[in-house]
């Protein structure tokens, strides 16, 4: 009894200590995905408009008399209508021509969502957006998770007309962004985001091969709820509209009601098989079966019923699963179920989030945090610590089976005193074995270490040409992208020269091919000599063809390097069997800084075109040229 009382407290500690980590970890996550205030807003004069038919459209909105406006500020709630509502705001003038301002939209559940910018004193649009997610979204002018519009660019300030119409909540966080501003912001949001995702997904995962390898139910639902509620999550923060079903706008109306519904289901069935309900109460396991059909009702409902009514439904419904889950879970603990009172703790931060979430939808409550985000919050940190409550109910199960086994060994022997001397005996015998399994696992070990070590030599000799001894094409593909990626994380220009021998099939005709490989090595060696730096890569990727990577290296420097190549190699021809082969080369030079994965590859084919060209216009000569020039 004092060794499960010991017990209990270390999972107190260990709950304690992981609910104020979760908390601590998931709102310094979020606050960091929410748009900095120190930054300015690069707007003014926000207001709205509700009409109650299509009495304005923009040919006449900017004809609205502002008497009718109505000032309000970012972020907008105006809880659940069915009106068509007008926003309109001024944009200050952008710095520069070059510069360009991004209008965000940062909700994702906005049926009609058009967006119209006019000059300061015009009477007609410049340009017209539509981004709703009535829609597929490849109509959008920008393909991003979040409504995103880029706004032309003007000396002078522009005015923005936003028309929305939904089913369910009017919400509009609006944000002019500097194109800078908004990279480094959803670089932050993607990073909170994939690390909440990640987590869900992992906790899923191995929840199902926890399923497998016990044969417990209560894993394989606790892996139906955690997958439903990342699905819920994708859907509010639009990933799942954007990446999964981006071309069906009809199930888009509707995957937040079904997956909602979806993830309740699971976690009350979760509940049934965790907490002994039935032993304390048939009537509360009753109602929490019933809880599991109106979810599975009001999934199918979500497919069939309007958004508008299944929202509000499953909103209501919400609240009251979430106060009798955590009221039942409170009551069995006072009845003196250990794990019970662990669940009271971890359903408490979803009804928090719950009521919080649903009193913000229908503008009662305003918080700083979106309700989307408070429900992130609350359901993750729900996630975890129902997570440990799995593993502590595991390990209780473990504890009292392994407590009746001992139990019966004593028995045992008491009742029969040889059997004490043969379980010495297996004992000696576990432990002869013990030590064996050790000595060959040693033995596996120092066999796999030199595994690795002969792998890595192969590896190794893979990328080399066995001919020059340089790099081969393999190695070229992988370093390239390497670079690339370093050129995009550091910000600093790559370099890359692509040189072909000139008329080196007729060498090959005239002098033979054991010729043509002593003038390839001969060559290898001249342009080895002028490579210094350890991280400029020198390889052989075709036949005559070499490639010099060059990191941190810009366009003349890379230039330079190339035409003294050229110069070297043409001053130095090469002698085989009394016969003087004289060699020259062609190069094509160019330099980007990388924008993005696929960016590496238009540098290589770029490089390749200029190498081309260098061919078409005489041979024996550099032509070099910036990528952004071409683009």
């Amino acid at each position: 009894m004092r060794k499960k009382l010991d017990l209990l407290r270390n999972h107190d500690a260990w709950l304690l200590l992981t609910t104020c980590v979760a908390v601590a970890i998931f709102v310094w996550l979020f606050l960091n995905i929410s748009p900095s205030t120190s930054l300015p807003p690069h707007y003014s004069q926000l207001t709205y408009l509700t009409t109650n038919n299509d009495e304005i459209d923009f040919d006449n909105v900017a004809q609205v008399p502002k008497s009718r406006w109505t000032a309000i500020s970012s972020p907008i709630n105006l809880g659940m209508s069915d009106k068509t509502v007008w926003f309109s705001l001024v944009v200050d003038p952008t710095q520069s021509p070059e510069s360009q301002y991004l209008l965000h939209i940062d909700y994702a559940l906005l049926d009609v969502l058009d967006v119209g910018v006019f000059e300061s004193t015009g009477a007609t649009p410049v340009v017209l957006y539509s981004a709703g997610d009535t829609q597929p979204t490849s109509v959008r002018p920008l393909q991003h998770v979040k409504p995103l519009f880029p706004l032309p660019s003007s000396q002078f300030s522009q005015r923005v007309f936003i028309k929305v119409k939904t089913t369910g909540t009017i919400r509009l966080p609006v944000r002019i962004w500097k194109e800078r501003e908004f990279i480094q912001f959803t670089a932050n949001r993607n990073a909170a985001l994939g690390v909440f995702f990640g987590i869900l997904i992992a906790m899923g995962i191995s929840n199902i091969f926890l399923t497998v390898t016990t044969g417990s139910r209560s894993f394989l639902l606790y892996s139906g709820y955690v997958f439903c509620l990342a699905l819920t999550i994708a859907t509010l923060q639009g990933y799942g509209f954007t990446y999964i079903w981006s071309n069906s706008p009809w199930f888009q109306g509707r995957a937040a009601v079904i997956f909602a519904s979806a993830t309740i289901m699971f976690a009350s069935m979760f509940t049934r098989s965790l907490l002994p309900i039935k032993k304390y109460s048939l009537l509360c396991d009753r109602i929490m079966i019933g809880i599991g059909w109106t979810c599975g009702i009001t999934l199918v409902g979500g497919v069939i019923l309007p958004y508008s009514f299944m929202i509000k439904a499953f909103l209501i419904a919400l609240s009251f699963i979430v106060t009798y889950t955590l009221a039942l879970g409170a009551w069995m603990a006072i009845k003196g179920e250990a794990v019970a009172r662990y669940f009271t703790i971890a359903w408490g931060f979803l009804l928090v989030s719950a009521l919080a979430a649903s009193f913000d939808n229908v503008n009662l409550v305003n918080f700083p945090l979106t309700s989307n985000t408070l429900l992130i919050i609350g359901g993750a940190v729900e996630t975890l610590i129902l997570a440990l409550i799995l593993a502590i109910n595991f390990s209780h199960s473990r504890d009292s089976l392994i407590d009746a086994k001992q139990f019966a060994l004593e028995q045992e022997k008491q009742a029969n005193i040889a059997k004490e001397h043969l379980l010495t005996m297996q004992q000696r015998h576990q432990e002869d074995l013990e030590y064996k399994v050790e000595e060959r696992t040693l033995e596996l070990e120092v066999t796999l270490r030199e595994l690795s070590e002969v792998n890595q030599e192969l590896e190794r000799l893979n990328a080399i040409d066995p001919l020059t001894g340089v790099h081969n094409r393999r190695h070229f593909d992988k370093s390239l992208r390497a670079q690339g990626r370093r050129s995009r994380r550091e910000e600093i220009p790559l370099s890359l020269i692509i040189l072909d021998i000139d008329h080196f099939k007729k060498i090959n005709d005239t002098y033979g091919h054991d010729a043509g490989d002593l003038c390839l090595k001969h060559t290898t060696s001249l342009f080895q000599q002028h490579i210094h730096r350890p991280s400029d890569d020198l390889c052989r990727i075709g036949g005559e063809e070499f490639a010099f990577i060059l990191p941190n290296t810009d366009l003349a420097g890379a230039t330079h390097l190339a035409k003294t190549i050229v110069r070297v190699l043409a001053d130095k021809p090469f002698n085989y069997e009394g016969s003087e082969i004289k060699l020259t080369a062609s190069a094509g030079v160019s330099t980007a800084v990388i924008q993005d994965e696929e960016q590496a590859q238009t540098l290589f084919r770029f490089a390749d075109s200029l190498l081309f060209k260098a061919k078409q216009t005489g041979r024996n000569k550099v032509i070099s040229q910036h990528l952004q020039d071409q683009l």
